[in-house]
């Protein structure tokens, strides 16, 4: 597959906020640079829709851009050149394939991302993988949600959940995971390929949900019937200013908040379901 790839210049303090704002648009991969960041969509995406959204966001925030398309067989050698192994703390490393193994880890994951968002490099990733580290894994059922790469699933795996279902509307995703559950050891992960309706499993002892504050909004309603009462429901990809919303929101669902967390200008939380 053939990929647009925007290259934006603008202050460290815009990056989050452009990065969210554009989630929400045909761009599914983003890096961030030394003078701002590089944000991905499928060659078949509509150009004009996606700088139409360019010049609107151009009036909020003071940025610059080019526009290049990459082959799809150059992807891998620009993400194996700007892929850097992330560590988070003495728990979990996650490096490529092409890296020397990482020592002294309690978790070393091998993942080769391809076009699929999740390496640990991301404020959201990390702090999930920083939260799996505390929550009751062993013997689980476990939902990943938005799985993009499978990280946080095959984390789970690895932390000894019983059941995993990784699931994701894009097909790059749905591919990419099969491939790291393989090259991680963990067939108990089942990827799957759609929206939550593609989900066979239910009362989910916990349920991985890194996507974005609109697609978190509209699914707790179903994420809450999908997690079994006193589970619990991990959720990241939400900005700082959206903390009292996405409570609210997941209150009426019937979770209650129980920890809050931030990363740069990224919020993740665990929520219960009540009983």
């Amino acid at each position: 597959m053939n990929y647009l790839q925007y290259t934006f210049q603008t202050d460290p303090e815009n990056v989050d906020l452009l990065i969210a704002f554009l989630s929400d648009s045909p761009f599914d991969t983003f890096e961030e640079t030394p003078d701002g960041f590089q944000a991905f969509a499928p060659a078949s995406a509509s150009e004009s829709d996606i700088e139409a959204l360019l010049t609107d966001l151009g009036g909020q925030f003071e940025f610059s851009w080019e526009k290049s398309l990459i082959e799809g067989q150059n992807w891998n050698e620009l993400w194996e050149s700007n892929f850097q192994p992330v560590i988070v703390d003495d728990y979990c490393a996650v490096r490529a394939d092409f890296h020397e193994p990482i020592p002294g880890k309690k978790w070393e994951l091998v993942i080769n991302p391809k076009m699929a968002f999740g390496t640990g490099h991301h404020e959201t990733t990390w702090q999930c993988i920083a939260a799996i580290e505390h929550l009751p894994m062993k013997g689980a059922n476990i939902l990943d949600y938005g799985c993009g790469t499978g990280i946080l699933a095959i984390l789970a795996a690895k932390e000894g959940a019983a059941r995993v279902e990784a699931v994701d509307i894009e097909e790059q995703s749905y591919l990419n995971t099969i491939e790291n559950n393989q090259a991680n050891g963990v067939p108990e992960v089942i990827a799957r390929l759609g929206t939550l309706d593609a989900v066979e499993g239910r009362d989910f002892d916990g349920i991985l949900a890194n996507i974005n504050r609109h697609v978190i909004l509209d699914s707790l309603p179903r994420l809450a019937e999908l997690t079994k009462p006193g589970g619990w429901l991990l959720i990241s990809g939400i900005l700082l200013s959206d903390e009292d919303i996405v409570t609210e929101a997941a209150q009426k669902a019937g979770f209650e908040k129980k920890q809050m967390k931030s990363r740069g200008n990224w919020l993740c939380g665990v929520f219960h379901k009540l009983a």
